[in-house]
């Protein structure tokens, strides 16, 4: 049973990403998508909020919260990792424009890709990681899953949206709807076949780490943004690249518990974020196409008529 829970989970996992991207691809064209990574000092904003602050960030957390090497280990691997499909979901729960969305996981998953043979190494030289044996993974091995999930799924969708426009109005709110089934078939699978290790992790209070660095990477994504960019840099700096760190986890270390960490982390840090973008809703108006799910064909083809506000 639990073995089939945990495929079920890996292969809903693939299925959302490629519909959340797809969607995306499919509702914006590709000037709403690459307009906001054309200013350099957002492009900026969003590296170091990613790839700067949330590690130290983590540094400090594992300080305050004295945590087991697998563990702590696990809290700097979700730090390294950014740019997850989850966001995508999370701005669309928010009713934020979902083309600076795109854009932003457009420059996050490439730079993780690149950023994780060089951060793993210098994150294993921390004291509290003294012990754990290491085997590093190809750049291939961690961005061929990234890139064939997030990148490619867009790029499809774009062509299909230039190409036949119409089509891409009625695949809109399918691949919507499927990627909102199978993020609950994400959440409910990986909870089953992780359920024991989860628990233990939680009564050990390890999850509260994973929390703060979630909550933490939030608000510094938040607060190096402009006015209107606030809720999606700070969604997707919160969100941290769950596939990204699995893959490190599984296949450079042994322990198990370095991908419980990280499960259970993004586990809670879930739940923490839709209740931020369930709150956001309610406080502003959306910008552009608020979710491919419930906007009708119509709507997704209008957008090519209507610019979005670069981010």
């Amino acid at each position: 049973m639990r073995a089939a829970l945990a495929q079920t989970a890996s292969l809903a996992i693939i299925i959302f990403a490629v519909s959340s991207m797809l969607s995306v691809g499919l509702a914006y064209s590709i000037g709403q998508i690459i307009g906001p990574l054309r200013e350099a000092r957002a492009v900026f904003r969003a590296l170091v909020a990613n790839f700067v602050l949330v590690p130290l960030l983590a540094v400090g957390i594992e300080r305050a919260v004295p945590l087991d090497p697998p563990l702590a280990l696990g809290l700097f691997l979700l730090a390294g990792s950014a740019g997850a499909p989850f966001l995508i979901k999370l701005a669309s729960a928010a009713r934020r424009d979902l083309a600076l969305s795109a854009a932003l996981l457009l420059l996050l998953v490439p730079v993780t890709v690149f950023f994780l043979p060089f951060y793993v190494p210098l994150a294993m030289a921390h004291p509290s990681l003294r012990g754990l044996s290491y085997t590093p993974s190809s750049i291939f091995a961690i961005g061929l899953p990234l890139l064939s999930t997030l990148i490619l799924p867009l790029v499809v969708g774009l062509v299909v949206k230039a190409l036949a426009p119409g089509w891409a109005a009625r695949l809109v709110p399918i691949g919507g709807k499927v990627a909102s089934v199978t993020l609950v078939v994400v959440v409910v699978s990986t909870f089953g076949a992780n359920f024991h290790e989860l628990i233990r992790i939680v009564k050990g209070g390890a999850v509260v780490a994973g929390v703060l660095l979630i909550a933490g990477a939030f608000v510094m994504g938040s607060l190096l943004a402009r006015r209107e960019r606030t809720a999606v840099l700070g969604l997707g700096t919160g969100q941290r690249n769950v596939a990204a760190a699995m893959v490190i986890a599984s296949r450079d270390f042994n322990d198990p518990d370095i991908l419980v960490m990280v499960t259970a982390s993004v586990l809670a840090g879930l739940l923490l974020l839709f209740a931020i973008a369930w709150f956001l809703s309610r406080r502003t108006p959306h910008i552009g196409v608020p979710t491919p799910d419930a906007a009708p064909a119509r709507s997704a083809s209008a957008v090519k008529e209507r610019p979005i506000r670069a981010a």
